[in-house]
Protein backbone atom coordinates (compact mmCIF):
# COMPACT_ATOMS: atom_id res chain seq x y z
CA UNK A 1 0.00 0.00 0.00
CA UNK A 2 0.50 3.76 -0.39
CA UNK A 3 1.74 6.07 1.99
CA UNK A 4 -0.92 8.12 2.70
CA UNK A 5 1.05 11.23 3.64
CA UNK A 6 3.52 10.78 -0.23
CA UNK A 7 2.83 10.98 -3.55
CA UNK A 8 4.00 8.17 -5.91
CA UNK A 9 4.61 9.83 -9.36
CA UNK A 10 5.37 7.36 -12.44
CA UNK A 11 7.68 8.76 -14.93
CA UNK A 12 8.54 7.52 -18.60
CA UNK A 13 12.77 7.69 -17.83
CA UNK A 14 13.05 7.33 -21.53
CA UNK A 15 10.12 9.67 -23.02
CA UNK A 16 11.23 13.17 -24.60
CA UNK A 17 13.96 14.70 -27.14
CA UNK A 18 16.72 15.10 -24.22
CA UNK A 19 15.53 11.69 -22.15
CA UNK A 20 16.86 10.45 -20.13
CA UNK A 21 18.90 13.16 -18.56
CA UNK A 22 16.19 16.04 -18.94
CA UNK A 23 13.65 13.94 -17.02
CA UNK A 24 16.55 12.82 -14.09
CA UNK A 25 17.05 16.30 -13.62
CA UNK A 26 13.81 17.76 -13.59
CA UNK A 27 12.06 14.91 -11.30
CA UNK A 28 15.41 16.06 -8.99
CA UNK A 29 13.75 19.56 -8.97
CA UNK A 30 10.26 18.55 -8.39
CA UNK A 31 11.56 16.58 -5.35
CA UNK A 32 13.25 19.65 -3.92
CA UNK A 33 9.69 21.79 -4.37
CA UNK A 34 7.32 18.82 -3.62
CA UNK A 35 8.99 16.80 -0.79
CA UNK A 36 5.97 14.85 -0.43
CA UNK A 37 6.79 13.03 -3.46
CA UNK A 38 8.20 9.86 -4.24
CA UNK A 39 9.47 8.53 -7.85
CA UNK A 40 8.86 5.76 -9.85
CA UNK A 41 11.61 6.39 -12.51
CA UNK A 42 11.26 3.41 -15.53
CA UNK A 43 13.27 3.03 -18.33
CA UNK A 44 16.76 1.87 -19.42
CA UNK A 45 18.72 1.14 -15.51
CA UNK A 46 21.89 1.28 -16.89
CA UNK A 47 21.52 4.56 -18.11
CA UNK A 48 19.20 6.05 -15.39
CA UNK A 49 21.35 4.68 -12.55
CA UNK A 50 24.53 6.79 -12.67
CA UNK A 51 22.17 10.09 -13.29
CA UNK A 52 20.28 9.53 -10.65
CA UNK A 53 22.85 9.10 -8.34
CA UNK A 54 24.42 12.32 -9.15
CA UNK A 55 21.31 14.36 -7.84
CA UNK A 56 20.89 15.70 -4.79
CA UNK A 57 17.27 15.00 -3.45
CA UNK A 58 15.98 12.69 -5.85
CA UNK A 59 17.88 10.01 -5.26
CA UNK A 60 16.82 9.48 -1.83
CA UNK A 61 13.27 9.23 -2.71
CA UNK A 62 13.58 7.35 -6.58
CA UNK A 63 12.82 3.85 -7.21
CA UNK A 64 14.25 2.84 -10.64
CA UNK A 65 12.73 0.04 -12.55
CA UNK A 66 14.07 -1.43 -15.83
CA UNK A 67 12.13 -0.99 -19.05
CA UNK A 68 13.48 -2.92 -21.99
CA UNK A 69 11.95 -0.94 -24.48
CA UNK A 70 11.05 3.03 -25.75
CA UNK A 71 8.25 4.60 -27.46
CA UNK A 72 9.85 6.96 -29.60
CA UNK A 73 8.53 9.86 -31.56
CA UNK A 74 8.33 8.14 -34.45
CA UNK A 75 6.08 4.94 -33.17
CA UNK A 76 2.61 5.52 -34.21
CA UNK A 77 0.01 4.67 -31.52
CA UNK A 78 -0.90 1.28 -32.64
CA UNK A 79 3.03 0.22 -32.20
CA UNK A 80 3.29 2.22 -28.99
CA UNK A 81 0.13 -0.20 -27.77
CA UNK A 82 2.31 -3.25 -28.90
CA UNK A 83 4.96 -2.24 -26.60
CA UNK A 84 2.55 -1.67 -23.69
CA UNK A 85 3.69 -4.15 -21.49
CA UNK A 86 7.42 -3.74 -22.10
CA UNK A 87 8.40 0.11 -22.49
CA UNK A 88 9.05 2.89 -20.12
CA UNK A 89 5.79 4.60 -21.32
CA UNK A 90 3.66 1.51 -20.73
CA UNK A 91 4.88 0.16 -17.79
CA UNK A 92 4.82 3.67 -15.96
CA UNK A 93 1.05 4.11 -16.91
CA UNK A 94 0.78 0.82 -15.44
CA UNK A 95 1.83 1.56 -12.50
CA UNK A 96 -0.88 3.63 -12.26
CA UNK A 97 -3.57 1.48 -13.38
CA UNK A 98 -2.28 -0.85 -10.64
CA UNK A 99 -2.33 1.74 -7.87
CA UNK A 100 1.43 1.31 -7.00
CA UNK A 101 1.68 5.13 -8.32
CA UNK A 102 -0.86 8.36 -7.91
CA UNK A 103 0.18 9.93 -11.20
CA UNK A 104 2.21 9.10 -14.56
CA UNK A 105 4.30 12.37 -16.60
CA UNK A 106 5.46 11.63 -20.10
CA UNK A 107 7.44 13.98 -22.26
CA UNK A 108 7.04 10.91 -24.66
CA UNK A 109 5.10 10.64 -28.01
CA UNK A 110 1.50 12.42 -27.65
CA UNK A 111 -0.47 10.17 -29.36
CA UNK A 112 1.23 7.15 -28.37
CA UNK A 113 0.56 8.46 -24.85
CA UNK A 114 -2.97 8.99 -25.01
CA UNK A 115 -3.66 5.56 -26.87
CA UNK A 116 -1.56 3.52 -23.95
CA UNK A 117 -3.10 5.81 -21.49
CA UNK A 118 -7.03 5.33 -22.49
CA UNK A 119 -6.30 1.78 -22.97
CA UNK A 120 -4.10 1.14 -19.77
CA UNK A 121 -6.17 3.71 -17.22
CA UNK A 122 -9.37 3.41 -19.37
CA UNK A 123 -11.98 6.16 -18.43
CA UNK A 124 -14.08 8.11 -15.89
CA UNK A 125 -17.33 6.70 -14.82
CA UNK A 126 -19.50 8.85 -16.89
CA UNK A 127 -16.86 9.65 -19.55
CA UNK A 128 -16.48 8.38 -23.23
CA UNK A 129 -13.46 10.54 -24.39
CA UNK A 130 -10.50 12.13 -22.67
CA UNK A 131 -9.61 15.74 -23.71
CA UNK A 132 -6.10 17.37 -23.79
CA UNK A 133 -5.96 20.38 -21.38
CA UNK A 134 -3.14 22.76 -21.13
CA UNK A 135 -2.90 26.22 -19.47
CA UNK A 136 -1.34 29.60 -20.88
CA UNK A 137 -0.47 33.54 -19.96
CA UNK A 138 -3.67 36.17 -20.29
CA UNK A 139 -4.03 39.56 -19.02
CA UNK A 140 -5.93 38.33 -16.38
CA UNK A 141 -3.52 35.65 -14.98
CA UNK A 142 -4.00 31.81 -16.36
CA UNK A 143 -6.61 30.48 -18.69
CA UNK A 144 -6.90 26.62 -19.03
CA UNK A 145 -7.83 25.50 -22.72
CA UNK A 146 -9.23 22.09 -23.92
CA UNK A 147 -9.73 20.36 -26.50
CA UNK A 148 -5.84 20.58 -27.51
CA UNK A 149 -6.24 17.52 -30.38
CA UNK A 150 -7.54 14.52 -28.56
CA UNK A 151 -10.78 14.91 -30.42
CA UNK A 152 -11.30 16.30 -33.88
CA UNK A 153 -14.70 16.58 -34.03
CA UNK A 154 -16.89 16.86 -31.05
CA UNK A 155 -21.01 17.00 -30.26
CA UNK A 156 -22.88 18.81 -28.08
CA UNK A 157 -22.49 16.07 -25.37
CA UNK A 158 -18.87 15.80 -25.32
CA UNK A 159 -18.29 19.55 -25.40
CA UNK A 160 -20.54 19.70 -22.13
CA UNK A 161 -18.49 17.09 -20.27
CA UNK A 162 -15.32 18.93 -21.40
CA UNK A 163 -16.48 22.25 -19.59
CA UNK A 164 -16.61 20.36 -16.53
CA UNK A 165 -13.55 18.69 -16.76
CA UNK A 166 -11.85 21.74 -17.43
CA UNK A 167 -14.15 23.79 -14.59
CA UNK A 168 -11.96 21.34 -12.34
CA UNK A 169 -8.57 21.58 -13.39
CA UNK A 170 -8.99 25.08 -13.42
CA UNK A 171 -9.95 24.66 -9.86
CA UNK A 172 -6.81 22.55 -9.36
CA UNK A 173 -4.34 24.02 -10.93
CA UNK A 174 -4.76 27.47 -11.47
CA UNK A 175 -6.75 27.36 -7.62
CA UNK A 176 -9.82 29.16 -8.52
CA UNK A 177 -13.18 28.92 -7.10
CA UNK A 178 -15.25 29.40 -9.33
CA UNK A 179 -14.23 29.44 -12.70
CA UNK A 180 -15.71 30.64 -15.50
CA UNK A 181 -16.92 28.69 -18.87
CA UNK A 182 -16.54 29.90 -22.26
CA UNK A 183 -17.61 27.94 -25.60
CA UNK A 184 -15.39 29.48 -28.31
CA UNK A 185 -17.22 29.97 -31.40
CA UNK A 186 -17.34 32.65 -34.19
CA UNK A 187 -19.10 35.46 -32.10
CA UNK A 188 -20.28 36.20 -28.84
CA UNK A 189 -23.94 36.73 -29.51
CA UNK A 190 -26.57 33.68 -28.48
CA UNK A 191 -27.80 32.84 -32.21
CA UNK A 192 -23.69 32.42 -33.41
CA UNK A 193 -22.02 29.39 -34.23
CA UNK A 194 -23.26 25.74 -35.58
CA UNK A 195 -26.01 23.57 -33.67
CA UNK A 196 -23.53 21.81 -31.99
CA UNK A 197 -22.55 25.05 -29.95
CA UNK A 198 -25.55 26.27 -29.44
CA UNK A 199 -26.81 23.16 -27.81
CA UNK A 200 -23.76 22.39 -25.81
CA UNK A 201 -24.55 26.18 -24.27
CA UNK A 202 -28.08 25.43 -23.42
CA UNK A 203 -26.99 22.55 -21.17
CA UNK A 204 -24.28 24.35 -19.60
CA UNK A 205 -27.02 26.89 -19.14
CA UNK A 206 -29.39 24.48 -17.41
CA UNK A 207 -30.07 25.44 -13.54
CA UNK A 208 -28.30 23.32 -11.43
CA UNK A 209 -25.48 22.85 -13.54
CA UNK A 210 -21.96 22.95 -11.56
CA UNK A 211 -20.61 24.96 -14.85
CA UNK A 212 -19.98 28.84 -14.03
CA UNK A 213 -21.23 29.61 -18.02
CA UNK A 214 -20.39 32.77 -19.53
CA UNK A 215 -21.26 31.97 -22.86
CA UNK A 216 -19.73 32.18 -26.15
CA UNK A 217 -16.45 33.94 -26.77
CA UNK A 218 -14.35 34.21 -29.55
CA UNK A 219 -10.60 33.84 -30.45
CA UNK A 220 -9.29 37.33 -29.05
CA UNK A 221 -11.05 37.21 -25.85
CA UNK A 222 -8.50 33.85 -24.82
CA UNK A 223 -5.53 36.61 -24.54
CA UNK A 224 -8.02 38.94 -23.13
CA UNK A 225 -8.68 36.34 -19.89
CA UNK A 226 -12.08 36.90 -20.34
CA UNK A 227 -13.12 33.45 -18.98
CA UNK A 228 -10.92 31.04 -17.00
CA UNK A 229 -11.74 27.88 -18.93
CA UNK A 230 -12.23 28.08 -22.58
CA UNK A 231 -13.85 24.60 -24.17
CA UNK A 232 -13.82 23.68 -27.66
CA UNK A 233 -13.35 20.77 -30.37
CA UNK A 234 -9.45 19.20 -30.69
CA UNK A 235 -8.93 20.70 -34.56
CA UNK A 236 -10.10 23.78 -33.63
CA UNK A 237 -7.99 24.44 -30.31
CA UNK A 238 -4.87 22.93 -31.67
CA UNK A 239 -5.44 25.33 -34.70
CA UNK A 240 -6.09 28.18 -31.89
CA UNK A 241 -3.04 27.21 -29.59
CA UNK A 242 -0.21 26.52 -32.24
CA UNK A 243 -1.51 30.26 -33.66
CA UNK A 244 -1.09 31.67 -30.35
CA UNK A 245 2.51 29.76 -29.79
CA UNK A 246 3.43 31.04 -33.17
CA UNK A 247 2.30 35.11 -32.70
CA UNK A 248 3.95 34.92 -29.60
CA UNK A 249 7.42 33.68 -31.33
CA UNK A 250 7.41 36.40 -34.04
CA UNK A 251 6.30 38.73 -31.52
CA UNK A 252 9.71 37.98 -29.61
CA UNK A 253 11.37 37.93 -33.10
CA UNK A 254 10.06 41.81 -33.99
CA UNK A 255 10.93 42.90 -30.35
CA UNK A 256 14.86 41.26 -30.72
CA UNK A 257 15.14 43.19 -34.23
CA UNK A 258 13.96 46.37 -32.88
CA UNK A 259 16.66 46.52 -30.36
CA UNK A 260 19.24 45.65 -32.48
CA UNK A 261 18.69 48.52 -35.12
CA UNK A 262 20.84 51.04 -33.12
CA UNK A 263 23.08 51.98 -31.11
CA UNK A 264 20.07 53.89 -29.07
CA UNK A 265 17.91 51.14 -29.16
CA UNK A 266 20.73 48.55 -27.41
CA UNK A 267 21.34 51.01 -24.85
CA UNK A 268 17.15 51.20 -24.32
CA UNK A 269 17.28 47.88 -23.98
CA UNK A 270 19.67 47.59 -21.59
CA UNK A 271 18.02 50.69 -19.20
CA UNK A 272 14.53 48.80 -19.25
CA UNK A 273 16.16 44.79 -19.05
CA UNK A 274 14.85 44.22 -15.45
CA UNK A 275 11.30 45.00 -17.21
CA UNK A 276 12.69 42.45 -19.89
CA UNK A 277 13.42 39.74 -17.50
CA UNK A 278 10.00 40.10 -15.64
CA UNK A 279 8.14 40.27 -18.99
CA UNK A 280 10.23 36.88 -20.22
CA UNK A 281 9.09 35.30 -16.70
CA UNK A 282 5.54 35.68 -17.08
CA UNK A 283 5.11 33.78 -21.04
CA UNK A 284 7.99 31.74 -19.93
CA UNK A 285 6.83 28.24 -21.65
CA UNK A 286 8.33 25.97 -19.42
CA UNK A 287 5.97 27.44 -16.43
CA UNK A 288 3.21 26.53 -18.54
CA UNK A 289 4.31 23.13 -19.51
CA UNK A 290 1.88 20.20 -18.70
CA UNK A 291 -0.74 19.26 -20.60
CA UNK A 292 -3.05 17.01 -19.06
CA UNK A 293 -5.53 14.01 -20.58
CA UNK A 294 -8.72 14.84 -18.41
CA UNK A 295 -11.41 11.83 -18.13
CA UNK A 296 -9.21 9.26 -17.30
CA UNK A 297 -9.55 7.10 -14.52
CA UNK A 298 -6.20 7.65 -13.26
CA UNK A 299 -3.61 11.32 -13.72
CA UNK A 300 -1.55 10.93 -16.75
CA UNK A 301 0.37 14.69 -17.44
CA UNK A 302 1.70 15.18 -20.99
CA UNK A 303 5.48 17.27 -20.82
CA UNK A 304 6.41 19.05 -24.24
CA UNK A 305 8.74 17.03 -25.65
CA UNK A 306 11.38 19.50 -26.56
CA UNK A 307 11.31 20.80 -22.88
CA UNK A 308 14.17 21.15 -20.25
CA UNK A 309 14.39 19.89 -16.98
CA UNK A 310 13.03 22.91 -15.52
CA UNK A 311 9.81 22.64 -17.12
CA UNK A 312 9.35 18.68 -16.66
CA UNK A 313 9.53 19.85 -13.17
CA UNK A 314 6.82 22.25 -13.63
CA UNK A 315 4.66 19.26 -15.26
CA UNK A 316 5.02 17.31 -12.20
CA UNK A 317 4.10 20.01 -10.01
CA UNK A 318 0.80 19.80 -12.17
CA UNK A 319 0.45 16.40 -11.77
CA UNK A 320 0.89 16.80 -7.78
CA UNK A 321 -1.67 19.63 -8.03
CA UNK A 322 -4.38 17.31 -9.39
CA UNK A 323 -3.54 14.00 -7.07
CA UNK A 324 -3.64 16.72 -4.17
CA UNK A 325 -6.87 18.19 -5.55
CA UNK A 326 -8.34 14.48 -5.81
CA UNK A 327 -9.22 15.20 -9.27
CA UNK A 328 -10.87 12.27 -10.57
CA UNK A 329 -13.31 12.26 -7.51
CA UNK A 330 -14.06 15.71 -8.17
CA UNK A 331 -14.46 15.11 -11.79
CA UNK A 332 -16.90 12.91 -10.98
CA UNK A 333 -19.04 14.33 -8.30
CA UNK A 334 -19.53 17.53 -10.78
CA UNK A 335 -20.28 15.19 -13.71
CA UNK A 336 -22.97 14.12 -11.53
CA UNK A 337 -24.62 17.07 -10.88
CA UNK A 338 -24.84 17.80 -14.26
CA UNK A 339 -26.53 14.75 -14.74
CA UNK A 340 -29.05 16.28 -12.14
CA UNK A 341 -29.23 19.40 -13.56
CA UNK A 342 -29.82 17.81 -16.76
CA UNK A 343 -32.63 15.21 -15.27
CA UNK A 344 -30.89 12.08 -15.69
CA UNK A 345 -30.57 9.24 -13.61
CA UNK A 346 -28.19 6.74 -13.46
CA UNK A 347 -24.10 6.48 -14.06
CA UNK A 348 -25.32 4.52 -17.38
CA UNK A 349 -27.52 7.29 -18.96
CA UNK A 350 -24.97 9.66 -18.14
CA UNK A 351 -22.51 7.96 -20.03
CA UNK A 352 -25.05 8.08 -22.66
CA UNK A 353 -25.85 11.52 -22.20
CA UNK A 354 -22.58 13.21 -21.22
CA UNK A 355 -19.78 12.37 -23.34
CA UNK A 356 -21.51 10.31 -26.21
CA UNK A 357 -18.90 9.44 -28.96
Amino acid sequence: MRDPGKIVIALDGMGGDRAPDMVVRGADIARQRYPEATFLLFGDQARLKPLVDKTRWLKSACEIVDAPDVVTNDDKPTAALRKRKSSSMGLAIEAVADGKAACVVSAGNTGALLATSTVGLRMLPGVRRPALCTFLPTMRGETAMLDLGANIQCDANNLVEFAVMGSVFAKSVLGIDAPTVGLLNVGAEEGKGNEILRDAAAMLRAEGSPVVFHGFVEGNDIGDGLVDVVVTDGFTGNVALKTIEGTAKVYTGFVRQAFNTSTLAKLGYLLASSAWKKLRQRVDPRRYNGGVFLGLNGVCVKSHGGTDELGFAYAAGVAVDLVKYHFSDKVVEELERLRQALGEGSATAAGEAVGTA
